[in-house]
Order: structure tokens, then C-alpha cells, then sequence
């Protein structure tokens, strides 16, 4: 009789560590953020859990050179899906649609593609899938290393006084550690403005490490793209 009891504790046991790793790594956080680089300005998301990234997305606006927002899906610190819709400049087009979907097998092989370029169905390159491979390691990269550093992609509207993020949340002040070009210190101080930045929150005030982006009150709030229902 004690030994079925102590299989049974045994088993018990076992069982209950199994069920509580598979929670751990069920658990999932998000984070943001985002930089410049050139005429680049780029906000990022990533979903991970405590081993790798689940889930990571794009908005990159690159001037009148186009915009794009992409969505990644991951595995096993891999990524095994992309999906990006924007607009790109053609010469004698303009601005002109594209959309790319793209699945990888687990050794990093592109086994599905299809990129689609002002209505045409066009090859991609060796290159090309490589480089996007290389983007969506680049999100997660930057999004930690601000992670670390204990900042985020914080939106919202400034009206000179308060600032109310694209939460909810109304802070009373900005603190730029930066200094401002004095155009932008101007209309900061004169005119309501939606304005992104990578930041931390406190409970009254925003702490802005870098100004990412403004515009007139009218911008909406960027989200997070997500494709997974299309």
C-alpha cells in the first residue's frame, strides 16, 4: 500500500512541474519600440515568452520613398511566417501597392512565396528572403536592447500642457532628455500635435529619450499590424 501511495505522490509531482514549465512557457509579455535611420522612422512590437520571441510586427515609413507594416509569426526562436502590405515608389508610377507573404520551414528554407507588386506576381530573390529574415531578427534585437534599457514606444497627443497617450492615461508633463531643434520646441509649445516617442512613464510624466515622430492632432494612433485573420 505505501508504495502505491508514493508512486502516486512521485507521479504527482512530476506531473505538477510538467504542468508548470508548460504555464512558464506559455506566458507571453509584450514589448515596443522603435528609431530612425535615415529617412527611416520605425516603431516595432514583439510577443515573447520566457524563452523566445512568439510573435513580432513592423511600421516603417520611409519618406516619399513608401511605408510598410509587417507581421511575423515565430517558432522555437525561429521565424515561420511574414507577412507585409505598404506602398513603394516606382519610377514614372509613384507610390504604387505591394504585398509579400512568406513561410519558412524550420531550417529557415522559404517554402511558401508570393510577392505582388502593383497587381503582378513577381519572383524574389535569394537576396530579398535573406534581408527579410534579417529585419524580422533586427525588430526583436532593437525592441530588447530598449528593453534593457527601460525604454518604450510610447503614442499620444500633446496639447502644450498635458499629454494623453493612445491608452488613455493623462500625464502632466514631458521631460525630453534631448535637446529639441527650435521648430520643433515651437509648435511643442503652441500647437496640439500627436507626437511618437521611446520613453518611460512614470505616474505623472512622460521621461522622452528620443522623439521618434509629429504630426497635427488628426493622426490616429499607429497599431500594431496584424494579419493573422487574412
Amino acid at each position: 500500500m505505501k508504495k502505491h501511495i508514493l508512486l502516486f505522490l512521485i507521479t504527482s509531482l512530476l506531473v505538477g512541474c510538467s504542468s508548470s514549465s508548460l504555464t512558464d512557457l506559455e506566458k507571453t509579455s509584450q514589448y515596443t519600440g522603435g528609431e530612425i535611420m535615415g529617412d527611416a522612422t520605425s516603431f516595432y512590437w514583439v510577443t515573447e515568452n520566457i524563452q523566445y520571441p512568439v510573435s513580432s510586427a513592423d511600421y516603417v515609413n520611409d519618406g516619399q520613398s513608401g511605408w510598410y507594416k509587417t507581421d511575423y509569426k515565430w517558432a522555437n526562436g525561429s521565424v515561420r511566417e511574414l507577412i507585409r502590405k505598404g506602398e513603394t515608389l516606382e519610377n514614372g508610377k509613384g507610390l504604387v501597392p505591394f504585398s509579400i507573404v512568406i513561410r519558412f520551414d524550420q531550417n529557415g528554407e522559404a517554402i511558401y512565396q508570393q510577392y505582388r507588386l502593383d497587381g503582378q506576381i513577381l519572383p524574389l530573390t535569394e537576396a530579398q528572403l535573406v534581408r527579410y529574415l534579417e529585419e524580422a531578427q533586427h525588430v526583436a534585437t532593437v525592441v530588447n536592447r530598449q528593453k534593457s534599457q527601460g525604454t518604450e514606444l510610447i503614442q499620444g497627443i500633446w496639447n502644450g500642457k498635458s499629454f494623453k497617450s493612445c491608452s488613455g492615461k493623462v500625464y502632466d508633463k514631458l521631460e525630453f532628455n534631448q535637446t529639441l531643434p527650435k521648430i520643433v520646441a515651437t509648435r511643442l509649445s503652441s500647437v496640439e500635435s500627436y507626437i511618437a516617442l521611446l520613453g518611460n512613464k512614470s505616474r505623472h510624466s512622460v521621461e522622452v529619450n528620443k522623439l521618434l515622430l509629429m504630426a497635427d492632432e488628426n493622426q490616429s494612433c499607429i497599431q500594431r499590424p496584424d494579419f493573422s485573420n487574412e
